[in-house]
């Protein structure tokens, strides 16, 4: 309000004899919101509301004094521009304005009249402010980096009077003056050297004079970070993999955008993109190192995995032995045992006899790859079973074959009876150890007969039966003949003792020695006995 504007209100109020008492209205100013109301109170004694004549409101913009509302008793007067914008209450002198503009700005004086003619004034300003309106978070940056990038984030808005205010979600946003750091109005926000979680609050901006606030769209800002944390995986996790089996590996790594994975074997980048690789049906040739790479197209990192290794072995399979083709001869004959598998290289080999480590010796002599043994000369006792065991790291695998050494014949005996009467059955019986088993053949006195069975058979002797029985064991296939000789007596009916044998003898001679013995023993108690009850003492 101007001087002139101000003399104008006090020579008004002055007329109406308005300094005789206490302002009627509260300590200015006042504030109201453009395109709402405002109340204007007034501070009256409780004696006084109702006696009011007649109740005056005024206002100077700086213009000169314009009437508001005059309320009399004849009616209520309003003023050119307010029709439809004041309430008054007549009782109390409360004025009501609205909607306000920004032409209402300005200086207010009411005068109210009492029935007694006693005069209650009061003036007070009144600041028309612009609503808060329009709230808006610019970025410098529509993307950034996570450690390169300095975002700086402006807020503006429509307003009167405003301050500003940055939240982080719902908390305040605090500036630590080298990281985060403040305008001196607040409506500029930077931050250094992003972090991926500054910008993700989100983050709001918040606008506010006396009267009202307003508050931004959310904003969040993408912060592109990584890789990192890279980590591969193998399944499954065996150094050693079967040939033919199924690998899978995986490659993981924090990165935003989500990191392009590229595979790598033995430093060769493969033609195989993605988090996952599937080695199926796998070869020998895809041994060795495997690693893979992220990389970030917006934060153009890379970042390479620890390497894994695994070999690839073929499983061994076809294991056969390979022995001899022609008959082995005891003494005689060579074997040679090949051990070979038609797939997979093996790794340890073993020999077994029978079920037991196989022992070298001077005859059985066994190869510096023991991939073969050889005997030589063959025995008997080297028949048997033999078995091969191939093992490598993924598997063993095993064959087997029995050979036969012909021997013999060895042992060659007859036993039968050496003497017999006239008219006994006799039974000649010839023994051999033989492979294959021997054939037999007999001579009587030098003399070949018919009989070609291991037995030779008397069935009533008679005189010319007594002489020498030959018998000839003979193996087909070692060639080998071993004859033995028996000697027969054919007697007499009734000649031959029949009494008891020499053992039979012997067995009586012992018995009569015990049962005389137990005889004595008996005595001899007795007579012991017989002088302990003659004297006790």
């Amino acid at each position: 309000m101007d001087l002139f504007n101000f003399r104008s209100l006090v020579i008004l109020l002055s007329a109406a004899g308005c300094c005789n008492g206490q302002s009627v209205l509260p300590a200015g100013p006042l504030e109201g919101v453009q395109g709402k109301n405002v109340t204007f109170k007034t501070l009256i004694m409780p004696t006084d509301v109702g006696d009011f004549i007649t109740v005056s409101w005024n206002f100077n913009g700086g213009s000169g004094l314009v009437p508001v509302v005059t309320s009399a008793p004849k009616g209520e007067t309003v003023g050119a521009g307010y029709a439809g914008r004041v309430s008054l209450n007549s009782s109390t002198g409360v004025l009501k304005l609205g909607p306000l503009t920004a032409k209402d700005s300005g200086d207010y004086a009411v005068t109210m009249v009492t029935s007694a003619a006693v005069q209650r004034t009061g003036v007070t300003a009144l600041k028309v402010l612009e609503p808060v309106t329009v709230v808006t978070i610019n970025s410098n940056l529509n993307e950034a980096v996570e450690f390169n990038s300095t975002v700086v984030l402006t807020c503006s808005a429509k307003g009167s009077f405003l301050t500003y205010k940055w939240l982080n979600g719902t908390a305040p946003l605090v500036a630590d003056g080298n990281h985060v750091t403040l305008s001196a109005n607040a409506t500029v926000l930077t931050v250094a050297g992003v972090f991926r979680k500054d910008l993700v609050g989100p983050i709001y901006c918040t606008a506010s004079n006396k009267l009202e606030s307003d508050t931004s769209a959310p904003f969040n800002l993408t912060v592109s970070y990584g890789p990192e944390n890279i980590a591969m995986t193998v399944t499954p996790t065996a150094e050693v993999q079967k040939k033919g089996s199924n690998i899978t590996l995986t490659c993981s790594a924090q990165s935003s955008p989500a990191a392009v994975i590229q595979w790598i074997h033995n430093g060769v980048p493969l033609n195989v993109m993605g988090p996952k690789l599937v080695l199926a049906n796998i070869a020998e040739a895809q041994s060795g190192n495997y690693s893979c790479m992220a990389s970030n197209a917006k934060t153009l990192r890379y970042l390479e995995s620890t390497t894994a290794k695994f070999t690839v072995v073929e499983a061994i399979s076809g294991t056969k032995i390979t022995g001899p083709n022609g008959t082995l001869v005891a003494g005689n004959s060579t074997a040679t045992l090949i051990c070979q598998a038609s797939a997979g290289t093996a790794g340890t080999r073993v020999w077994l006899k029978n079920g037991v480590a196989l022992s070298p010796s001077n005859r059985v002599v066994v190869s510096a790859d023991k991939s073969s043994v050889t005997i030589k000369p063959v025995q008997k006792e080297d028949s048997g079973e033999y078995q091969c065991k191939l093992t490598n790291a993924v598997n063993t695998d095993s064959a087997s074959l029995k050979i036969g050494v012909n021997f013999g014949p060895e042992a060659v005996s007859v036993k039968g009876d050496t003497a017999v009467e006239v008219n006994d059955r006799v039974t000649l019986k010839c023994t051999s150890v033989s492979l294959p088993a021997a054939t037999y053949t007999w001579k009587f006195n030098g003399t070949r007969t018919d009989v070609m069975t291991a037995e030779y058979i008397i069935e009533a002797a008679v005189y010319k039966n007594t002489g020498i029985y030959t018998c000839e064991a003979s193996n087909a296939i070692t060639g080998l003949s071993t004859a033995v000789a028996h000697k027969l007596s054919v007697k007499e009916e009734g000649t031959l003792d029949n009494g008891l044998t020499g053992g039979q003898v012997t067995g009586i001679i012992i018995g009569v020695i015990i049962a005389l013995g137990a005889i004595i023993g008996g005595v001899l108690y007795m007579r012991r006995k017989k002088r302990q009850v003659e004297s006790p003492y």
